[in-house]
Parts: C-alpha cells; structure tokens; sequence
C-alpha cells in the first residue's frame, strides 16, 4: 500500500466523455505525483505547437504523494498546461482544501482536453464524473460562481464540495488570470485561468469521500508530532513587526550566511507571507519603482507596510490543508478609504510589493482593496502589478499619452489612477482591455520594451536578482521563467540539502560578491535549489516547509514513510532532476528556444543602481552561470537542450513509452 490514489481522471469537453484510467507504478516510482505527473502526462499528451487557447491543450489539476497521508505542510495543488503567456512549459499552484479532495475522488490528477460549447463544469464525488451546464454561473466572479455552487449543491453531496473556479478575468481570457478556490485564493501564474475560460470550463467541484492512506501511517504521525514540538517552540513576543525593516537595513549589507530555517516557521505564523514586505523593501530584496528605484525613493515605506497593521485588523487566522502554521487570515476593511468590501484575505507578500512599492503606492487601504479586487477576478498581482508599473512609466516618459489611458493620469503613486486602472484590466474596458494580457503584449502593442519587466513572456515575482543572483539564474533557466519560487541563494543557506544529497554543496558564510561569479560550486547549488524543488512539487508540498530545512520538515522520511520505500536523499533528488528535465523536453517539443531567454537589462543592472544596497550591482555573468547550470543538469550549456546521454541516464526514454490505461 503507498499514497497514491494509482488512477487518473481524463476529461474530453468536446466530447464529454469522462474516463478512469490506472497509472502504471512505474511512472510513480520515477516522478511521484504533483507536478511530476503532470509533466509526465502533458509530454506525452500535448502535441507540439498547439494553441494555448485551443482544444489539444491540456489542462491538468494535481495533488502531490504525500497529500492526506498526515504529513505536515503536504496540501498544495497544482495546475499545469501549455502557457498562452509562454508558449511553453505552465503551472500555478496553490493551497486551501482542494488539493485532498482531488485524492476523495480516487484520482492522483485530473487532466482536461477539449473545448465545450457552451459554460460547463466538471462534477465529480468518486463514483461518478460527469459535465453540468455552468450558464448561470458564466459572468460571476469566482467567489460569487463559488458561493452559488454551494448552495446549490451543498444539500445534494454526501460532503461538502471543493471547488476550484475562475473569475471574470480567466472567462474574458486575460492571459493573466488564475485559478480560485477557497474564497478567492488563487493558483496565479503562467495565464492558466486563461486557458480554463478558453475551454469554458468555469469550474471543478469536488465532492468525494474516499480514504486517503499511506504505507506507514505510525511513523508519518511520528514524524509529524517531532515537527509539531518544534513549532510550538519556536514563539517570541508579540509587536516585533515593527523592527523588520532595521533587520532589513542590516541585511542589505552583510554577507550570506547559512540561516536556521526554522525562523521562517515564527514569521509566517506570526504575520504570514506580509512579514517580508517591510524587510524587502530595505533590504534591495523588493523591486521599488519598476524594478528601477532604490530605498531612497521610498524612504519609511517599510513603517507604512509594517505588518502589525495588518494583524491588528485580522479577524481570524486560516490554515491550509495538513498545516500547523496558518499563515492566511481574513480582514475586516469596511470603512476604509478606497475599499468597497467588507473583507478580504490578508494580502501575499508579492500582491503588496507589487501594488506598493513596485509602484510608489504608499496607501496600504487600497492594497486591501485592490486584493480583494483582483481576487475575485481572478487575476495575477504579480503580472498585474507589473504590468501596471510598465504603463505609469511609459506614461511618464511620453511613450503613452492620456487619450491612450482613457484619461487616467498615470504617475508613480497616484492611487486612485492604479485602482481605475486596475478595474479597467478585469472588466477588459478601454485601455484595461489593450494591457490586459500581460507586460510583454502591452510593449509589443505601444512601445516602451525598455520598461517592460518580462522574462520569456511572464513577469518575475517581487525579488530582485541583483540582491540574490541565484535568483537571477532560476528566473531564466526555470521551465516556466521568471518565477521565484524555484530557487534562491538565501533559501538555499536555510535548507542544507548537503546533508541528504551527496553532490549538493555545503552552505557557508560568504560575501555577497562571490555569487555574482559563473563557478561549478553556484552551479550545482542551482542545480539542487531545482531538483529539490520539484521534489517538494511532487509531494505537494509547501515551500514554507522546504525553507525550513531538512532536519525540521523531514521530507525524504515522509516520503518513504509514505510508500513504503527507502530510498536515501540521492535517488529522491534524481526525481526532482527527472521532473525537472521532463519540463525542459515540453519546451524543446513546443519549438521554445532556452537561449533566448533573458533577464531584461533593467534586472541585470544596466545601469547599475546608483545608491542602497544594491548600489553598483551587475549581473554581469547571468548569462555564463545559466549555461553552468545547464551544464551541471546535463544540458547542453548553449543551447539548454537535454542531451541524449542525461535522458537515458534519467528513463525518460522509457517512461514516455508508458501510458495510463
């Protein structure tokens, strides 16, 4: 007995029809589920140059190993396809409830192919699967669609449903729009609300009831108790948020050193994702001023997006699925300057630098605003954000005139032109309509390429590469570019991935300098920042708990625990590599050339910042420490193509002749 549910779900729209299919072991053993399914399935299935927005696309929904198994930190989903934003490798992914009621319904993924005539959604409770019309709910936002399928079906399920939606902006085909659930939380990146709307698939509820299991189920619970007591100590006093931004001030001029992780533990439970906020922006982590400004532009900013301002009107704290710490809360804004909602989900991290700082917004009220907003619709804040600071600089440069944005006076912090803007973008009117599909079509359209801040067509998450260059090569080198979840130099000081993989370098103190350098050492941490996060990926896991460290979220001792396997940290790190490689095939299948992807002059520095911590900083060998890291995957380091020999070396060769059936 292991995890996995052993079956998948295939959906054709176009035709209806629903189908069970079994998963050989086989392909388990070799990429566990999550992410690593998907790349598996989405390789093998998605033909080469299909149309993000057509019928052969696939859409997949999946939940990682160890997924209702009781291990902690493992109840994220994550949905894939071809991105309309990149034409290649997508996925987004996301927490809430949705990702164990994928496993109650007896499937590991749910892939969808097809496009149906008119709005539906697919139903499914673990004995049947099936598609309703969806007309009723088509022109509501996600939360609206959300609670209108509860009460309708709430009363007729053995159980109450989990529902995962898109909002306006993926049914207008925004190629920013995500996917909600759980009240507007959103799986964001890579336009996959985009593809959903295309498909007019409004929605997929959940209602199964079936057990989850594991090999092991004693020693997961032990593994998860010995977590447990070192949460519980890891506490200190109340209303220290608002010291972050001295620490940040410090840490912008020390050197990397190898972090406990588990201080990320107190900071997300005590403020959640919101705890950066004040330390990025004086740091040089956060971008300020489209990625061009520097703490002088926004000196005392950090006091504005103090996250004690936010705790003191959080009403209640959530948690995600198999997660002791609950980062997420919920607000009470009503009365609130420019807020026209009563509540909203405490705002990520990357929703405020995007919407502050990166824009010289300093009215916290109407970041609560403007995530409510985008929420609903369902719609990125990082790409949003982005998009947004492009088109107040081409504004302030001439390259937009104000006929152009429908009279909006777009100057850096006029909030009230960044909030029309904004509802302009989800309701696709006027102006909104002409940059709502991202930075990259938006400068293509007008002009400003100097100012548009997108790597390989996706606009990069709110850190800054300057101040980690490891970021800088994840952010070109990742399958689905620009994203900053993949790896950074300072997470990797906090994980100690040497001590469970042979080859993974040991963290150690040093300045910031030396990881501007192209050594095979910053290779091969690159590497296993990689490797390791598709692994957490295919265990659907939290990267909350990966920066933990190996010794406080054990995964490799979940994992065997789970299937009854034991294998050591090398061959579970292969996994990641297989996983990995597998989504850098569907790019090479889908005609994406690795080489041309770059990080805009802007983010290398040229010119280089003239003051703060980031002041004369370039990314000079971005380029030559990307082809070491290529190199280091058995990659060939020009091109970034998988070379034959690291295929076989993997059994991809193999593992794409299997088939579910």
């Amino acid at each position: 007995m292991t995890s996995f549910a052993g079956k998948i779900l295939r959906v054709d729209l176009g035709t209806g029809k629903a189908e069970s299919l079994k998963v050989p072991e086989e392909v388990y053993e070799a990429v566990l589920s999550g992410k690593g399914l998907e790349a598996w399935y989405l390789y093998k299935h998605i033909p080469a140059g299909a149309d993000p927005l057509g019928p052969d696309n696939i859409l997949a929904f999946a939940c990682g190993a160890l997924c209702g198994t009781g291990a902690f930190l493992t109840g994220r989903w994550t949905v894939a396809c071809k991105s309309p934003l990149t034409g290649g490798w997508g996925d987004a992914n996301c927490g809430g409830l949705f990702a164990p009621a994928i496993k109650q319904c007896g499937y590991d993924a749910i892939f969808v192919s097809g496009m149906a005539e008119k709005p539906v959604y697919l139903y499914c409770d673990g004995k049947n699967a099936e598609l309703r019309d969806a007309s009723k709910y088509w022109g509501m936002d996600a939360m609206e669609a959300e609670k209108a399928l509860h009460e309708d079906l709430d009363g007729a399920c053995r159980k109450k449903p989990c529902i995962a939606c898109i909002g306006l902006s993926g049914e207008k085909l925004s190629l920013i729009s995500g996917i909600c659930n759980e009240g507007g939380r959103i799986a964001a990146r890579s336009g996959v609300g985009a593809v959903m709307g295309s498909k007019r698939l409004k929605a997929v509820v959940l209602a199964g009831s079936l057990p989850m299991r594991s090999a092991d189920p004693d020693k997961i619970k032990a593994l998860s108790k010995e977590l447990g007591r070192k949460l519980l100590k890891m506490t200190l006093p109340s209303g220290l948020g608002v010291f972050i931004g001295f620490g940040g001030r410090m840490m912008g001029h020390l050197p990397y050193m190898p972090m406990d992780g588990a201080l990320t533990s107190y900071m997300f439970r005590e403020w959640g994702t919101q705890a950066n906020t004040s330390l990025a922006i004086t740091s040089g982590d956060g971008p300020l001023k489209n990625w061009a400004g520097t703490p002088k532009d926004v000196r005392r900013m950090d006091m504005v997006y103090n996250p004690e301002h936010i705790n003191k009107i959080e009403t209640a704290k959530y948690h995600c699925y198999s997660c002791p710490l609950g980062c997420g809360g919920k607000l009470n804004i009503r009365g609130r300057k420019y807020v026209e909602f009563d509540e909203t989900h405490k705002p990520e991290y990357e929703t405020i630098e995007a919407f502050g700082p990166l824009l010289m917004n300093w009215s916290l009220d109407s970041i609560y605003q403007l995530n409510e907003l985008l929420n609903r619709a369902g719609m990125d804040t990082i790409s949003a954000g982005n998009t947004v600071a492009w088109a107040i600089e081409c504004y302030e440069n001439g390259i937009l005139t104000n006929e152009q944005t429908d009279g909006l006076e777009l100057s850096w912090g006029n909030t009230e032109a960044i909030l029309a803007l904004v509802k302009k973008m989800v309701a696709r009117e006027g102006f909104g309509d002409a940059i709502a599909d991202g930075v990259k079509r938006a400068s293509e359209r007008f002009g400003g390429k100097e100012y548009a801040m997108h790597i390989g067509g996706q606009e990069p998450g709110m850190h800054d590469a300057r101040n980690d260059p490891q970021l800088g090569v994840h952010f070109v080198a990742e399958p689905a570019p620009g994203k900053h979840t993949v790896g950074m130099g300072i997470e990797y000081g906090a994980m100690s991935l040497c001590d469970i993989c042979s080859w993974a370098p040991p963290a150690k103190l040093h300045p910031k300098k030396e990881d501007l350098e192209d050594t095979e050492t910053l290779a091969y941490v690159s590497k296993a920042n990689a490797c390791y996060t598709m692994l957490v990926d295919g265990a659907g896991g939290c990267y909350y708990g990966q920066m933990m460290g190996v010794h406080m979220w054990k995964l490799v001792e979940y994992l065997n625990a789970a299937e009854g396997w034991d294998y050591d940290g090398d061959h579970y790190m292969e996994i990641g590599e297989r996983i990995q490689t597998l989504r850098q095939l569907f790019n090479i299948k889908q005609g994406i050339d690795p080489a041309s992807v770059k990080l805009p002059k802007r983010m290398l520095g040229e010119p280089a910042l003239s003051s703060g911590p980031l002041k004369g900083v370039t990314l000079e060998k971005n380029r030559e420490q990307v082809s070491s890291h290529w190199r280091a995957f058995g990659w060939d380091d020009k091109t970034g193509v998988p070379l034959k020999g690291t295929v076989e070396r993997l059994g991809i060769d193999r593992l794409t002749e299997v088939d579910a059936g």
